[in-house]
């Protein structure tokens, strides 16, 4: 068994809601990160993941639980872990060769030593002869190197990446993912060990030896899949495609009939999130797997390959169908449903119809907003109402999320409607009419 740098043990976290309500953000973590292995940690946004990431780091405390580095707790900052972020966080004043020696700076090295070790990080990730350039001069691709090289220049054990290759575009995230992957191989980082967070199941499978995946509400992990191959991995071998069928698989676990959503096994609550599934691309997804060469049933990685959906994208997409009965999830495979049939077979104002129904009867937010409004007599109710009530479960953001999926989705069904200059939603016109 590898030597562990970091381990937690029944870890959790929580954090205040807008009402002053703690909610739990983390709850039971357990995991080892060993010597010499590269893990990935998958899950939906919101799950937690870049919480546990600062935890590792010491950049925040966990509220229970034991996190050691080393076999000692860590109670702070670690001078042997780096963290590289989605956002490149780069000066916009200072120079390639200045941004990588801030934190060598921040520790009280001597400029000489700074200077030599910057060069040789820039060196080590392909960025000689940009040393004098400024972040505004670079293409995103080169300033994530940057951020990268301003993580390695400080000899990390550990080297945490948080979406670290998803603010590029794919080929350019391609290639950084594949020279980290040579460093790494050829044994050039002074890096042991590192965790990779990512949203795209193909580089979780390309890089790791382990792929965790999280659950959320509160975040947890739910399932670990090792992987035994050999790198550089083919991403069109049979051994990858298997693997990333098998982590879709895992991903969509619990989504596989109506009022089932990926990561629970009861009901959709009132107060839960939402998948983030706009109904134009549900409805495209949906045509897709009706035509040649799926006929009904479609393996998620190929469905994401012909819909250029991104991983993540197409788990909420299916997620959402499966919620409202329009598809099934089963071991990673998606397959549209008699009613899913129909609706793509259905005209306009038929699929309009059908679609109400189905969110008021899976979708306790969706249900609970119309009743409010047909109980008030103006048949108007104010969004920020509602907002104030997802937040005693959710945070800002997931509050947010699922109120405005919640709206798009009631208004397209036809169960109420909004004013997005005013913010009031209310019952459609004909039935206020009705009621008068």
């Amino acid at each position: 068994m590898a030597t562990p740098i970091i381990e937690l043990k029944s870890v959790g976290k929580s954090f205040r809601a807008a009402d002053g309500t703690a909610r739990a953000a983390l709850e039971g973590v357990d995991f080892t990160l060993h010597e010499g292995e590269i893990v990935a940690l998958l899950g939906q946004s919101g799950s937690g993941k870049s919480t546990l990431l600062r935890i590792m780091a010491g950049l925040i405390p966990a509220d229970g639980g034991d996190v050691h580095y080393r076999g000692m707790p860590l109670y702070g900052p670690a001078r042997s872990i780096a963290m590289v972020f989605q956002s490149f966080a780069l000066f916009p004043w200072l120079t390639v060769q200045k941004n990588v020696e801030l934190g060598l700076e921040a520790q009280g090295v001597a400029p000489e030593e700074r200077a030599r070790r910057a060069q040789a990080a820039i060196e080590l990730i392909g960025l000689s002869g940009f040393e004098g350039a400024l972040p505004r001069e670079l293409s995103g691709g080169m300033r994530q190197r940057v951020g990268i090289a301003r993580a390695l220049v400080l000899e990390p054990e550990v080297l945490l990446m948080d979406e670290a290759f998803s603010a590029l575009d794919v080929l350019t995230g391609e290639k950084l993912r594949e020279d980290i992957l040579a460093l790494w191989e050829s044994g050039q980082l002074p890096t042991k060990a590192m965790l990779v967070v990512s949203h795209n199941i193909e580089e979780a499978v390309m890089m790791a030896d382990r792929v965790l995946i999280f659950a959320s509400g509160p975040g947890r992990i739910r399932a670990e899949l090792p992987v035994a191959l050999a790198r550089p991995r083919a991403v069109e071998g049979s051994d990858v495609r298997a693997l990333i069928d098998d982590v879709y698989g895992q991903m969509t676990a619990g989504a596989a009939r109506p009022g089932r959503v990926a990561e629970k096994e009861a009901k959709l609550q009132l107060g839960d999130r939402l998948p983030e599934a706009d109904v134009a691309r549900m409805e495209g997804v949906l045509e897709v797997l009706m035509e040649e060469p799926f006929k009904g049933r479609a393996d998620l990685p190929k469905l994401a390959e012909d819909t250029e959906l991104t991983d993540n994208e197409l788990l909420h997409i299916s997620s959402a169908l499966a919620l409202l009965g329009l598809a099934q999830l089963d071991r990673g495979d998606m397959a549209i449903t008699p009613l899913g049939e129909h609706y793509v077979n259905a005209n306009n104002s038929e699929r309009q119809a059908l679609f109400g129904r189905q969110v008021l009867e899976h979708v306790p937010l969706i249900a609970y907003i119309r009743h409010g409004l047909e109980q008030d007599p103006s048949g108007d109710l104010p969004r920020d109402l509602f907002l104030k009530l997802l937040r005693f479960t959710l945070n800002e953001t997931d509050a947010a999320q699922a109120l405005r999926t919640a709206i798009e989705w009631g208004r397209y069904g036809d169960v109420f409607e909004y004013n997005f200059n005013n913010g009031v939603i209310h019952l459609p016109d004909e039935e206020k009419l009705m009621e008068e």
